[in-house]
């Protein structure tokens, strides 16, 4: 299941008038029953829950307090988020007359119109209080707590992640809840801002429209709404039509080229790209191309890979991605070596709904024709992976049917197209267009539509090694080189530094005439591969000063390359 959990909002949106319907409590077993996890999240006290919602342990966990305090529903144990609150401060906002007046673990409350006296109080006691609004209500809460800080802890404490949660709700103090959470509902009730910012909204008001949401998860996990959650979809390039995005819930992806095509650069942009929107991965990397990854954990060595049960409790941690080295692993072990690990990724996966994305380079070792433990093994809703192989004939047909994208990267495109047509006895585009580096070539097998190709961003680390190579590295022929207008100069610059260090002194004529020749712009654009940059050089072509349009090039190179 992509969603494992439910998280819900308390007034407004599962109750009505205080109180919940029969119906509406019978749907929240009726989706227990399915494994997942039941969480209530509410501005109100226990003290005050319990008396007006008797069915309380039907949820698993409850976030009290405006995100202030954890329930365990099962044993009773409270957990609270924030320090208790400032006995000063509430006989502030006693003797200042503020009635009704609650005091709880970590909030405090009371309604409007008594904010100025909240404001007042909070001024005279120097506290670091925060004031939070909800419909008429006034919640007192230590700074940075709300209820998506509360069920992000919730979260991490059960080894699950935001990015298997949905979240409903229908006031102001909802809107950070609904922001965590992968998919973000609002009933039909709810205020305007709150609706604006849903992926869905319910027909439904109230309990009926968590009995809608409900519906639709044990119906079929709500993938027919994925196409409305495009704020978390993943960018991995552009297109001469805008951005290139996939979703993050997907059928497999395999990426194919040529042995030195830029397969490794390009996997490691979608890696960055997943770290940077918090999805957790787990990558099989027999080759030790990833080692150096940042931001993730890397296990195993030439000597000796740790078993699938250690693999296993280090991905429990929603925050851990992995990279497995499996370079001891002989090539005629890696078969079943991957049958192991895929047993306890998928156990994973029914628990936890992660690791989110399962990412195998050189797959064609891991994942061969011939593997008859592979095609028992291989779970019949197997999604969210990518394959990295220059050779796709060689990869298990069972796993090339359950691929929904085909990218192609490096010289002669088209190839793993016909392969993947030939062994799954598919129609193959006719027309591939060509690629130029830093391009990729998308295919989905299953449309229509012909190949199309996208422009992706370098990954990071590889525009910091770049970017020190090109600022102070030998570029060796892809020098600049100042010749002047008639050719009696020879002065090479082979890197950014010595490009500024020669540009300083050299006549007004040279600098001008390589200047509107747009030599600069080309260099910075075609070999530094700075569009940034290019782009300053192009406007200084309409610089009279030729001083000025100097200065505003070195400038420029000087504050992002040399500093």
């Amino acid at each position: 299941m992509r969603y494992q959990v439910l998280a819900s909002d308390y007034d407004g949106t599962l109750a009505a008038h205080g109180r919940v319907d029969p119906a509406v409590e019978e749907k929240l077993r009726r989706l227990k029953a399915t494994g997942r996890r039941l969480v209530l999240v509410t501005g109100r006290e226990m003290k005050d829950l319990v008396l007006v919602f008797p069915e309380y342990r039907l949820f698993d966990h409850i976030v009290a307090e405006n995100g202030g305090l954890i329930v365990n529903c099962a044993t009773g144990e409270e957990t609270p988020l924030g320090p208790p609150p400032d006995e000063r401060f509430v006989d502030q906002l006693r003797q200042r007359g503020v009635h009704p007046l609650s005091v709880g673990k970590v909030i405090v409350a009371t309604w409007e119109p008594h904010e100025q006296e909240v404001l007042e109080a909070i001024k005279a006691t120097g506290s670091e209080l925060q004031v939070i609004f909800n419909k008429g209500a006034v919640m007192i809460l230590p700074s940075g707590i709300n209820k998506a800080t509360g069920l992000q802890a919730l979260l991490r404490s059960i080894h699950l992640s935001p990015h298997n949660t949905v979240a409903i709700g229908d006031a102001e103090n909802d809107l950070s809840l609904l922001q965590t959470a992968e998919c973000a509902v609002a009933v039909t009730n709810a205020l305007p801002s709150v609706k604006e910012m849903a992926d869905w909204v319910t027909a439904k008001p109230q309990g009926g429209g968590v009995e809608e949401l409900i519906h639709r998860l044990i119906d079929n996990d709500l993938c027919d709404l994925d196409g409305k959650l495009t704020r978390h979809y993943l960018q991995l390039g552009e297109t001469d039509n805008g951005p290139y995005s996939i979703s993050p819930y997907q059928r497999g992806i395999l990426v194919s080229g040529v042995t030195g095509g830029g397969k490794s650069t390009f996997t490691t942009a979608i890696l960055e790209t997943l770290i940077r929107h918090d999805y957790q991965f787990c990558l099989i990397d027999p080759e030790g191309d990833y080692l150096q990854m940042p931001g993730v954990t890397v296990i195993g060595n030439e000597t000796a890979v740790p078993p699938p049960e250690e693999i296993h409790q280090l991905l429990r941690d929603p925050g851990q991605s992995l990279v497995v080295c499996a370079l001891s692993v002989p090539l005629a072990d890696r078969p079943a070596f991957f049958c192991r690990l895929l047993e306890a990724l998928t156990s994973l996966r029914v628990e936890y709904g992660r690791p989110h994305w399962l990412i195998l380079d050189e797959a064609h070792h891991l994942l061969p024709p011939e593997s008859v433990m592979l095609a028992d093994r291989m779970p019949a809703d197997f999604n969210n992976f990518i394959i990295i192989s220059t050779s796709p004939h060689a990869v298990h047909p069972a796993v090339l049917q359950k691929i929904g994208t085909i990218i192609t990267i490096g010289g002669n495109p088209g190839y793993p197209f016909q392969q993947v047509g030939e062994i799954l006895h598919r129609p193959i585009p006719e027309q591939i267009p060509p690629l130029e580096d830093g391009e990729i070539c998308v295919w989905y097998p299953d449309n229509a539509q012909p190949p199309f190709k996208a422009r992706y961003q370098l990954p990071h680390q590889l525009m910091q090694r770049h970017k020190k190579k090109y600022a102070a590295g030998d570029m060796g022929d892809n020098s600049f080189v100042f010749t002047g207008r008639h050719g009696h100069l020879h002065l090479v610059a082979n890197n950014l530094m010595l490009f500024a260090h020669i540009a300083e002194g050299i006549d007004e004529d040279t600098w001008s005439w390589h200047l509107h020749r747009h030599d600069y712009t080309n260099w910075f654009r075609d070999t530094i591969h700075d569009d940034q940059l290019a782009q300053v050089a192009e406007a200084a072509t309409n610089i009279k000063d030729s001083a000025d349009s100097r200065r505003q090039i070195l400038t420029f190179i000087n504050s992002k390359y040399t500093g």
